[in-house]
């Protein structure tokens, strides 16, 4: 039975298109540097930027735009964020050491995540802002403080476990942040540690795109500065982290109708979509479907700055007045961490095709000078085609869909960069690119390694100049005379 392909072809914004059609100049970029390759677009995060700041306009709020420096591991980006007015959210000690490095200034700087005593004291001992996770930490950062004789630190209380009184909000736990219900004794804690610390704010990150969710949050922040202000002290921030998502698909009927196939693939009702039938979350119990698809929803109508729009006008559960008015009436600032959502569009990844042959039992493999870890999109259940670069002047394959599996370069049954069958305009052919698109949130390079000793893949910057499409090495670049553009407008302020 011939079936029709079930294309999920990405969303191609106007620079990253305009990058994947210089055919000539991507397979020299790989010819030279090596399979794979990543490419950045240092500029797209300085207009991504802009667009969230508009937001903020739109609704009259102040307050940091922090990009979350753990989505990539590019010096490029964060130098062009470095030309903006726009912060860091570093989750390491080498983040912090990287963000200083690529220009930013202690004020810009947020520090996220565990935190090593290390982390700590180079935090406190250039001015950076603490995100405080637990009392243990508060305790130790003042101890810090003390012993070296350093400035009060800032800091802001990260919080979790939010209930809504009277309105039923499934919410799901999590191992960071002080649950609510301490307050008082993470209050008092801080009033102990004055003299070692000032309190500028509160917040939270939910690991949910939930918007109700993360409005019984954002009221119960508001309550816990009322709190903070009753008790003598001045916080004026309040930070929502990120979460704010990806729109990876340019078709939402393609998103919905290779999600109802795969639910007939579970059940038998049609040929398996994917290697040996895995069902991504999916099973058939005695042809009953079970569990749950863990898929990231790869397309998403509202996400980045959207969803921030979304969530603002949003009534407060309990309160019933849009969260943006009452963040106003507060006169507090709001703080974001968008990762994902900064670095829509920055970015792809490409991969040189070694091989294609196929199975007895009729299958296509294609094999690719890259592995899954190369291109995280099983880790992070992001479902998306590939676009096929056929190396200019080579033989081509007929033209028509075709159905493929793609395998990495490891000696491993596992290594396949996506379980899903991937439809392709025709057969690839050896020397082919392919190039995932959208890949710098997450996908690029967060899981990347050396097994076997297979080479991690480079990072080139691309950029537009004079007409044309030009690159550098990530680490070689700099917003210093490249695009003609950094250091001026285009820095996403109003």
């Amino acid at each position: 039975m011939r079936l029709l392909p079930l294309y999920l072809e990405p969303r191609l914004e106007p620079r990253l298109r305009s990058l994947l059609e210089q055919h000539d100049f991507l397979h020299t970029l790989v010819d030279a540097l090596g399979s794979p390759l990543n490419l950045l677009l240092p500029e797209q995060i300085a207009d991504n930027l802009a667009r969230f700041r508009s937001v903020y306009r739109k609704h009259h709020l102040n307050g940091p735009i922090h990009f979350a420096h753990k989505t990539n591991r590019s010096s490029a980006l964060v130098r062009r964020l470095a030309a903006t007015e726009a912060g860091v959210d570093v989750a390491s000690l080498s983040e912090l050491q990287h963000a200083l490095g690529a220009g930013l200034t202690p004020e810009r700087i947020i520090a996220t995540g565990p935190k090593t005593r290390e982390f700590l004291w180079l935090a406190a001992r250039t001015g950076v802002t603490v995100h405080l996770d637990s009392r243990a930490e508060l305790d130790e950062l003042a101890d810090l403080v003390r012993t070296h004789r350093l400035p009060p630190v800032r800091v802001m209380p990260r919080l979790s476990g939010f209930l809504a009184p009277g309105v039923t909000v499934l919410t799901r736990p999590s191992r960071f942040g002080s649950d609510v219900g301490e307050l008082d004794g993470l209050l008092d804690a801080v009033e102990h540690h004055r003299d070692a610390v000032e309190l500028t704010g509160v917040g939270y990150h939910l690991d949910t795109t939930g918007v109700a969710e993360k409005a019984v949050a954002l009221e119960t922040c508001l309550r816990v500065m009322n709190e903070c202000h009753r008790r003598g002290l001045r916080p004026r921030t309040i930070d929502i982290g990120g979460g704010f998502g990806v729109n990876y698909l340019a078709d939402a009927a393609q998103w919905e109708r290779y999600t109802s196939e795969l639910t007939d693939a579970v059940l038998g009702r049609r040929p398996a979509l994917t290697w040996q039938g895995h069902g991504y979350g999916l099973r058939n119990e005695s042809g009953t479907l079970r569990g749950a698809l863990g898929l990231y929803p790869a397309h998403r109508p509202v996400a980045a700055e959207a969803y921030l729009d979304e969530l603002l006008s949003t009534p407060a559960p309990t309160l019933g007045r849009p969260l943006a008015t009452l963040l106003l009436e507060g006169m507090y600032d709001l703080a974001v961490e968008p990762g994902r959502a900064l670095a829509d569009q920055c970015g792809a990844t490409l991969a040189r095709v070694l091989e294609v042959r196929h199975t007895p039992a009729g299958e296509c493999l294609v094999r690719l000078e890259m592995n899954a870890r190369d291109v995280g999109l099983e880790e992070h259940g992001v479902l998306m085609d590939p676009v096929l670069l056929p190396r200019p002047g080579a033989p081509t394959a007929p033209d028509g869909p075709v159905g493929v599996h793609l395998i990495g370069n490891l000696c491993l049954e596992t290594d396949l960069i996506t379980r899903r069958t991937v439809f392709l305009p025709r057969l690839p052919v050896p020397g082919d690119l392919l190039a995932f698109a959208n890949t710098a949130g997450y996908l690029m390079d967060f899981s990347a390694g050396q097994a076997l000793r297979q080479p991690v893949a480079r990072k080139v910057a691309a950029y537009r100049q004079d007409g044309a499409w030009r690159w550098r090495l990530d680490e070689q670049y700099w917003p210093v005379d490249v695009t003609g553009t950094a250091g001026r407008r285009g820095d996403g302020r109003a």
